[in-house]
């Protein structure tokens, strides 16, 4: 049975009507909802910490900008805009001291939630509107009049009303001119973290990279390397998220169609699902999560030294140069690029 699609009818941005909404950070994530609700008449305030370099931005698009404490006092939903581990301390300390009954607290991914590192009191509502795409996307589309597809979660609802406010920011972000699909904190959780370490950039990342030292070291010019193994990567991306797998082998040549369907199988082959179900199992039982939280406690060593490791890959430096022939293609700068806080 296909999930039931939640579009503006099911949505009534009245359940908004004289609630404060507080988004703490103003990066990606919470740039964009704090605008699009702002346009959609919602009450806006922008919680950060004191000297953020967030505040003078915020204060040029006309929220008011109070320390998070003050935020969350005065708000009636509390969305968090921060990096999952941050969000912990953050809460600790500046939130929970002024959670009252009847308040809402707001997630657009579960970590924190599903894994416990915020357990929030039972008489406050919990919900999550999680956008699929990034904010950048969701702040343009809404100015263009249409919407990025989003998730809804309910995990505690004492109000009786924590759907019909999950709907109406939901709305308020123009994320129900799309589409919504309602979905639970664990599963939205754990077929992100999966997504991302398996598919998205863990297995993605890798595959190219293996690809393109494999050509090297064949004595192929990294040029060369380049271009088959990353730069037309989008091309057939593009295919495939504009008409899926099918409609992109539609588009390909037969001899590239029989490469996938006959060789890509051998390569991506038993051995491989089954590392991607362990690494599922070790989302499910806590094993990633409670690693990442020590890696964090511990100053972030090991993802230091692996994100640097990355930026030496041989790969870094020809993409560099051959980009630099492509005045087409946008340069964007975007290290560092976090939701900022």
């Amino acid at each position: 049975m296909a999930a039931k699609v939640y579009t503006d009818k099911d949505a009534d941005l009245a359940n908004l009507n004289g609630k404060v909404c507080a988004v703490i950070g103003f990066g990606s994530q919470g740039h964009s909802h704090a605008l699009n609700l702002k346009d959609s008449g919602v009450e806006v305030v922008v919680g950060l910490y004191k000297g953020s370099k967030s505040a003078p931005v915020a204060q040029e698009h006309g929220f008011p900008v109070l320390d998070v404490s003050e935020a969350v006092q005065k708000a009636d939903i509390i969305f968090f805009a921060t990096p999952d581990l941050k969000s912990a301390s953050i809460y600790e300390t500046e939130v929970a001291p002024h959670l009252k009954k009847g308040k809402a607290l707001l997630f657009s991914h579960g970590f924190a939630i599903h894994f416990k590192t915020i357990v929030p009191p039972a008489d406050v509502d919990v919900i999550m509107v999680a956008p699929k795409g990034p904010g950048h996307i969701v702040r343009r589309q809404y100015l263009e009049g249409k919407g990025v597809p989003a998730l809804i979660a309910v995990y505690q609802n004492p109000s009786k009303q924590a759907k019909k406010l999950a709907l109406a920011w939901a709305k308020g972000i123009g994320a129900t001119r799309a589409g919504v699909l309602e979905t639970t904190f664990k599963e939205e959780t754990e077929t992100d973290l999966f997504g991302e370490q398996t598919v998205l950039c863990g297995g993605l990342t890798s595959l190219v990279q293996n690809g393109f030292e494999i050509l090297v070291e064949a004595g192929y010019q990294p040029e060369m390397a380049y271009f088959e193994c990353l730069h037309e990567l989008k091309l057939i991306v593009d295919l495939m998220y504009e008409s899926g797998i099918a409609g992109m082998r539609f588009s390909i040549s037969e001899t590239a169609k029989w490469g996938d369907v006959s060789v890509g199988p051998t390569v991506i082959d038993s051995s491989v699902k089954k590392k991607m179900q362990k690494a599922l199992k070790e989302i499910q039982n806590g094993k990633f999560a409670k690693g990442w939280i020590a890696e964090y406690a511990a100053g972030l060593p090991k993802y230091k030294k692996l994100l640097k490791d990355g930026e030496k890959h041989s790969i870094e430096k020809t993409g560099e140069r051959l980009r630099g022939l492509m005045p087409w293609i946008q340069k964007k700068n975007i290290k560092g690029a976090q939701a900022a806080y």
